[in-house]
């Protein structure tokens, strides 16, 4: 029950399994393009709860006056959510030979993690594992990313296993898989922002622990489809600010396609499709 509940009594919400902040699985990674202090302020108040990391997109936070950062860093801190500049910006720094100066400015700055990936820049194995030493030695938490921006780049199912696998043996918490921030032309969707159930089903067959994915899913009706395939824990990413609590209305099955099947006790439709061990939708002890 959240507190101050406005319709305590009146109504409740369905019994659907989602776990209060911190949280390890029902994750929503937030893409910030430019908002201000105070539409950040507005964000938080409204829905802090149902965020656990807010990206400053691609290289945007270099253009920040620095008041401006700190004071966004330190806002978003103080509700328990990570912050961390966009891959991009890592990715350069790390082209410029500057990987280790960047993760200790990162921290120094208040950033709480770092993601490794390689949209833009081509990064062999040991750039990786440089670039997420350099992010551990800091300090800060890791995050990585799967997938190429540009559409002529197909992702490959064995691909995504592999690094998946080499990744978390290296100390990364979460593996990102690509959507980019329009869900079209990229990673896991096609050119219309299709799921690419080819290489959706091969990856959950060939990954042992599916709740340290976290799917880019920009757009509406992607989660949807991520959330009626995986229940309401699985991790999203690259949510818009003004998407944050009709994403989280619809894990919770308070929007009319994941009301019904939970109504209707469609348990292994919504939330019992992910496995037990691990993890992703059980009720929280």
């Amino acid at each position: 029950m959240r507190q101050g509940d406005p319709w305590l009594g009146a109504v409740a919400a369905p019994p659907v399994p989602r776990p209060v902040k911190p949280r390890n699985y029902g994750l929503t990674m937030v893409i910030d393009k430019g908002l201000g202090v105070r539409q950040t302020a507005d964000l938080l108040e409204l829905a802090a709860e149902a965020i656990d990391y807010i990206k400053l997109a691609f290289g945007t936070s270099l253009l920040y006056p620095a008041p401006v950062l700190c004071q966004k860093i330190e806002m978003i801190r103080e509700h328990g959510i990570h912050v961390y500049p966009g891959g991009t910006l890592y990715e350069l720094a790390h082209v410029e030979g500057r990987t280790r100066a960047f993760a200790r400015s990162a921290r120094a700055l208040g950033f709480t993690v770092l993601e490794v990936s390689e949209g833009t820049a081509d990064l062999t194995p040991d750039d990786r594992l440089r670039m997420i030493d350099a992010a551990m030695e800091a300090g800060l938490k890791v995050v990585t990313e799967v997938g190429k921006k540009d559409s002529r780049v197909r992702l490959e199912a064995p691909q995504v296993i592999e690094q998946v696998a080499a990744d978390l043996a290296q100390g990364s918490h979460l593996v990102i898989i690509e959507g980019r921030d329009s869900g079209q032309g990229a990673g896991a969707y096609d050119d219309q922002g299709r799921p690419r159930l080819d290489l959706v089903d091969e990856v959950l067959r060939g990954v042992d622990r599916p709740e340290v994915l976290m799917w880019e899913a920009p757009q509406g009706k992607q989660q949807l489809y991520w959330i009626q395939r995986l229940g309401p824990g699985v991790n999203l990413g690259n949510v818009q600010p003004h998407d944050v609590v009709a994403l989280e209305a619809t894990r919770c099955a308070l929007r009319g396609d994941t009301m019904r099947q939970a109504l209707r006790g469609l348990t292994e439709v919504f939330g019992g499709g992910a496995k037990e061990s691990g993890g992703m939708c059980r009720r929280p002890s």
